[in-house]
């Protein structure tokens, strides 16, 4: 029939309409941006009606284009799983969480609900520095962290802009505050290298963060993992720990919001180029459903980034930085050098 549509042409729409930007749907599916606004041309011809509205500025979708959206996904869904019954293929899906109850974890769970054909197993790698070898060597389906960059066997997508937290011993004089500032903290021998959330990564993150304020890394502590160990190591150490609002609940402790500036942990999910399965579909509409319910892709003006995400992102909800003052960096300095919790 004349009106056919290869499958092709539905999983770049699904793209382009998940990241309503043609230039990072075209680096999500390794294709040169001229080759996938063609592909977008022909379906809408196919289709007869137009899918999306595209400006200098910006993508959106039309009204029969957010219809497409779904059925697509249905369409890939279904294909997608009858193609590994044929094959034999295993139904199961690897998925690196990073740490319990974290931003992956809440996309894992909403991913289930989603496909309960699935089977998901969650694995805990310590975000993407120690999970991409494996997910190239296929020992790993899909896991989270910050951007690997310019890898061609892997595809990736920003799935939130998670403000960091500070985790305080509830006797502790700053848990009396419903928000924290950066500046609050000086001299208080705050701590990043422990939670599940505390992978490479982050910490290189948050050194950019505290680099105005001289912050020496050579003396930090080894990584604290797991609930039990936080608890133990925040009442040895009586000391904030930066963290994000995720942060599970640690008894003896109290979380709150860090601002001044609100800083943002890019997570990133990542999987293999030729992963073809539905529960990576399945995690995909997870991420939309929960950006657009939690409004998890957004930013104030005056919000901090690490590099390179920063210098990658455009628009207002993609901050590029902060920079204090000479006497908060002198202030962080002393802050710091006093104390062995630093990272």
């Amino acid at each position: 029939m004349p009106d056919d549509v290869e499958m092709r042409l539905l999983r770049n729409f699904v793209a382009v309409a998940e990241e309503l930007h043609f230039s990072r749907a075209a680096q999500r599916l390794f294709l040169a941006q001229q080759v996938l606004s063609r592909d977008i041309q022909r379906l809408e011809d196919r289709m007869g009606v137009r899918l999306l509205e595209r400006t200098t500025r910006r993508v959106t979708l039309t009204s029969s284009g957010s219809l497409l959206l779904g059925r697509a996904r249905e369409i890939l869904a279904l294909y997608d799983s009858t193609v590994l019954d044929l094959r034999g293929q295993p139904r199961s899906l690897t998925v690196d969480v990073v740490g319990s109850g974290l931003t992956p974890a809440l996309v894992l769970t909403a991913a289930r609900e989603r496909a309960p054909g699935v089977e998901f197993f969650a694995r805990f790698h310590t975000g993407t520095e120690a999970a991409v070898p494996l997910v190239l060597s296929e020992r790993l389906d899909v896991t989270f962290g910050r951007d690997p960059g310019l890898l061609k066997e892997v595809r990736y997508r920003v799935v939130r802009y998670e403000p960091f937290a500070v985790l305080l011993p509830e006797h502790h004089p700053l848990a009396r505050l419903d928000v924290v500032s950066l500046e609050s903290l000086r001299g208080t021998g705050v701590c990043i290298r422990a939670g599940n959330h505390a992978t490479p990564g982050w910490e290189h993150a948050v050194l950019q963060l505290l680099a105005p304020f001289g912050v020496d890394p050579a003396k930090a502590h080894p990584h604290v993992q797991g609930g039990d160990e936080l608890g133990q190591h925040i009442r040895d150490r009586n000391a904030p720990i930066l963290t994000m609002t995720t942060q599970p609940a640690v008894p003896g402790a109290v979380l709150r919001p860090l601002n001044d500036p609100v800083a943002l942990f890019p997570w990133t999910m990542v999987w293999r180029a030729d992963l073809d399965h539905p529960g990576l579909r399945a995690l995909h509409e997870a991420v939309d459903d929960l950006t657009a319910t939690h409004d998890w892709l957004s930013a104030p003006d005056d919000a901090w980034l690490p590099e390179p995400e920063a210098s990658r992102s455009t628009g207002s909800s993609a901050p590029s930085g902060y920079c204090a003052s000479s006497q908060a960096r002198r202030g962080w300095a002393d802050g710091f050098k006093s104390h062995q919790c630093r990272s």
